[in-house]
């Protein structure tokens, strides 16, 4: 008895770490997942790979949450209904199957970052101003009294800082975007995290505008541009033109040869020699009944033919009626 239960636990324990072993990472997202301020409600939802009936939210450095289901679902929402300071910080979630003591690893962090009004918005300026040019290095300050301790570099349009810099002392903080370019155009703001308060967020502060514009083309460029055009275009009909002329002389001279090869083939027919028939008129006939040449064309053969062209003859054949 003691062997099978003993077996029984082992094949337990065995089963339970394979399935540990196998268990995927969840997800954690966070809604709305930027723009949150103090006292709104903000859900933070757990995403199954598999179905889980516990799942645990944790707080680094801080509280955990446990939620147990009694049915077995693919996601699991904990809820801040009014959010305080308290509640700013990472978070990590984490999910266990019901008939395995195991549990996953724990997901992806995500920060819960709410905006404190209660904290000025920073002051910001733009060196140069506005419209420069591509390549230029383009500086951004931002500063406040004595609160900020990180400054944040945002662009409308991105969900994400774009840089991020602690203070150089004094509660400012200076920005550099390098060989700028229509990409950087568009409104900067800044941010800060006041101190003693890592996942606090001030408001963002007053915009700046950034105008890259491209670099003027120096003069005669497009003059140039256009006769480049004008000679590629030139070039490619001669080449057409040469390229159809020089096919044409090749199928001309390829039928000529086929032709020559023909009409030296050993197979093929001579040619007829003409006959050239010449009648004497009845007046002058006394003595002559008739006169009949035949003109032989001569064999056409190659310069390097072994047989010798034979000459042109002329056969004649002459009748005499005699008198009487």
């Amino acid at each position: 008895m003691a062997p099978m239960a003993v077996a029984l636990i082992l094949g337990w324990w065995l089963v339970a770490a394979s399935s540990a072993q196998q268990l995927p990472r969840p997800s954690l997202s966070l809604h709305p997942s930027q723009g949150v301020s103090l006292q709104d409600a903000v859900t933070l939802r757990c995403h199954l790979p598999r179905l889980a009936a516990w799942v645990w939210l944790y707080q680094e450095g801080g509280w955990s949450y446990t939620k147990g289901k009694e049915k077995e679902q693919n996601a699991a929402e904990f809820f801040f209904v009014s959010t305080k300071r308290e509640h700013a910080g990472r978070y990590r979630c984490q999910y266990r199957l019901s008939w395995s003591a195991e549990v996953s690893v724990k997901s992806d962090p995500v920060e819960l970052v709410p905006t404190d009004r209660s904290f000025p918005p920073p002051g910001i300026s733009l060196h140069p101003e506005q419209c420069v040019e591509m390549g230029t290095n383009v500086t951004i300050h931002c500063w406040n009294k004595s609160y900020g301790t990180t400054f944040l570099l945002h662009k409308d349009g991105s969900s994400d800082p774009l840089q991020r810099q602690n203070s150089s002392g004094g509660g400012t903080a200076t920005f550099t975007l390098f060989g700028v370019t229509p990409a950087d155009s568009g409104t900067y703001r800044c941010s800060y995290r006041p101190s003693g308060y890592p996942f606090i967020s001030s408001p963002l502060g007053d915009s700046v505008t950034l105008e890259v514009t491209p670099t003027p083309a120096p003069p005669g460029a497009a003059g140039s541009s256009h006769g480049n055009l004008v000679v590629a275009v030139v070039g490619g009909c001669t080449a057409a033109f040469v390229f159809i002329l020089v096919l044409i002389v090749f199928f001309l001279l390829a039928a000529r040869r086929r032709r020559m090869r023909r009409d030296e083939s050993p197979g093929a027919p001579p040619k007829k020699p003409e006959a050239m028939e010449f009648q004497v008129p009845s007046s002058d006939s006394e003595g002559l009944t008739y006169l009949e040449l035949q003109a032989v064309t001569p064999s056409t053969q190659p310069p390097n033919s072994p047989i010798a062209p034979q000459p042109s003859v002329i056969y004649t054949e002459v009748a005499v009626r005699g008198k009487g």
